[in-house]
């Protein structure tokens, strides 16, 4: 990739830059050639989708020609949305596959690490961390998403908390399956509580499977997204991977396993401490959940919210707490959700984050 820099303009067609004060206000623009023309389509995204999200997030004008864009405003958000650029072709042209979360996400770390103008995208050591699978690697697009990656790594309980879109699941996920890739687990067990938004298994049709299958079908989906489909359909056959309603856990002792609840705002305090106390010999349990997201009777209280509050400061527990900010879904959601938390009323801190 070949790359210039021009300040305030160096451009085979003028451009009359804003008009500036200071050296804060003052208008730079720069100019980025992406060797492989698929790879920069690819890049910009589809009718320059990409662009427009870098535009709107960073406060710059970018103007594609070709496999070059020129990007135009202050200095620093000019050099963040280079590293941003680079940083993502990088991965394109490593066979990474690119959509719109990570687009976010690489915004996001430019945004919390400010402009650097040596940055070299080639060489430099990634600040978030990283889950390799066979698959494919899974980045922590978010500080948040970062911090709970560290707590996965370092303690054999993990709560992960906050609204939905925040990768919570999908990182536990992630998780579970290099444990288990690595051969440090023996098997992967994947469980949430049958309870939705008032409906009760007995009303679906069909067999037990038949009635869990769609309370664990988001489990299934990243199982499915993030290991070869014919790895999980031999692992589901052999027990190695395990996905069960709550209600099958009781009595278990569960040692060599990564062990995920799910939904977990949805357990009764019985439920709750049934579950963390199947905890066994050389085994991981993350729990993850939205305490906004209650769907149990009128007067029952969440396990979820009580174990937060009981378990606070436990060593060997460890806790990553997500808000509206941290969602990684269409780019609305965020809003939506900070939305509904605007007009929800207070609630105590439940955990420490």
């Amino acid at each position: 990739m070949h790359k210039q820099e021009a300040e305030p303009l160096r451009k085979s067609d003028p451009v009359i830059p804003a008009a500036a004060t200071s050296e804060e206000t003052a208008t730079t623009q720069i100019v980025l050639a992406f060797d492989d023309n698929r790879l920069a389509s690819m890049l910009f995204g589809q009718y320059g989708q990409n662009l427009a999200l870098i535009e709107r997030r960073l406060g710059v004008v970018a103007d594609q020609r070709g496999n070059h864009v020129t990007v135009e405003g202050s200095r620093d958000a000019c050099a963040m949305a280079r590293r941003v650029l680079e940083g993502l072709y990088e991965q394109l042209k490593q066979g990474a596959e690119l959509v719109a979360g990570d687009v976010e996400g690489a915004i996001r770390q430019a945004l919390a690490q400010g402009s650097l103008f040596d940055f070299d995208p080639a060489t430099a050591r990634p600040n978030f961390e990283e889950i390799n699978l066979r698959k494919r690697p899974v980045r922590a697009r978010t500080a948040a998403q970062d911090v709970y990656i560290r707590a996965l790594r370092r303690h054999a309980l993990v709560f992960g908390t906050g609204p939905a879109g925040t990768g919570k699941t999908w990182l536990a996920v992630a998780y579970a399956i290099q444990l288990f890739e690595r051969k440090e687990v023996d098997r992967i067990i994947l469980s949430r509580p049958a309870v939705e938004a008032g409906e009760r298994l007995g009303f679906l049709p069909g067999d037990m499977r038949e009635k869990v299958d769609p309370y664990l079908r988001p489990i299934y989906d990243a199982l499915y997204d993030l290991m070869d489909a014919r790895i999980v359909e031999r692992a589901l056959q052999a027990g190695e991977i395990e996905i069960a309603p709550l209600a099958f856990m009781r009595g278990r002792t569960l040692a060599n396993a990564a062990v995920i609840l799910d939904e977990a705002q949805n357990t009764t305090s019985m439920q709750m401490k049934m579950f963390l106390t199947r905890l066994g010999e050389n085994s991981r349990m993350m729990v993850t959940g939205d305490p906004s997201q209650v769907d149990l009777p009128p007067g029952q209280s969440s396990g979820l919210a009580e174990a937060l509050r009981l378990l606070a400061g436990t060593e060997g527990i460890g806790y990553a707490t997500f808000t509206h900010e941290d969602v990684i879904r269409h780019e609305l959601v965020s809003r939506i959700v900070a939305a509904y938390d605007r007009a929800a009323p207070v609630r105590p801190r439940e955990g420490k984050g």
